[in-house]
């Protein structure tokens, strides 16, 4: 919840709702609004990057960015395969591109 707290200046908690894929990877995400079109203004000041998504897409986006930064801190084999797995997905989402220029 700490990244989405960095990325996301509105969040201020919430509900989340834990996802499996079918490649073994896994994510949380928000729980939506009752708003279909609901959407959510991430910022990367690391990298400068401004994005509009859905919940779900933040929700990817930040369990990436923690998968990542994880992995990097404490060099876990494990926590680098649900990164991949996870982007994996990603890369099939269709909000893909606004996922990446959150996470590059």
């Amino acid at each position: 919840f700490g990244w989405m707290d960095r990325l996301c200046e509105d969040y201020c908690g919430g509900i989340w709702n834990l996802y499996t894929l079918n490649n073994g990877g896994a994510f949380m995400a928000p729980e939506p609004d009752d708003d279909d079109d609901e959407t959510w203004v991430l910022f990367n000041a690391m990298n400068g990057n401004r994005a509009e998504m859905s919940p779900e897409a933040a929700g990817i986006a930040a369990c990436l960015m923690t998968y990542s930064h994880h992995a990097c801190r404490t060099e876990c084999y494990a926590m680098t395969v649900h990164y991949y797995r996870l982007r994996d997905y990603a890369l099939q989402h269709p909000e893909c591109s606004a996922i990446m220029r959150i996470i590059d």
